[in-house]
């Protein structure tokens, strides 16, 4: 796990984004954001699970697959199932200890 502090996020509303190895976060302060870090560990995590690429096409896919149900941006950012997640497990800093092999699974809805 690399952590960057990226100026491309500094306009933006992402307050961080994990692109295997590296965890890019807007600014320096929030590589001190324990819950921040612990959100996007699990998705280092749940990267590795899927081989890199494949998490990046399922991703995409979920999003879109959100977006065209929902027609909300947001919604269907949070809709996905590797951000269900993350959301629902980051203030847990030992999550990723006792994380079962491909959890997202379970948050994937029907």
């Amino acid at each position: 796990m690399i952590i960057v502090c990226q100026k491309f996020l500094k306009n933006t509303k992402i307050n961080g984004i994990t692109l295997y190895p590296f965890i890019f976060i807007k600014n320096a302060e929030d590589k001190r954001n324990r819950v921040l870090i612990n959100h996007e560990k699990i998705h280092l995590r749940q990267q590795l699970e899927l081989l890199i690429i494949f998490f990046y096409i399922a991703y995409v896919l979920e999003y879109y697959y959100h977006l065209l149900q929902l027609k909300d941006g947001h919604r269907a950012y949070l809709a996905i199932s590797f951000e269900r997640e993350a959301y629902a497990n980051e203030h847990d800093l030992d999550y990723l200890k006792k994380r079962k092999f491909w959890s997202s699974w379970k948050y994937l809805r029907k």
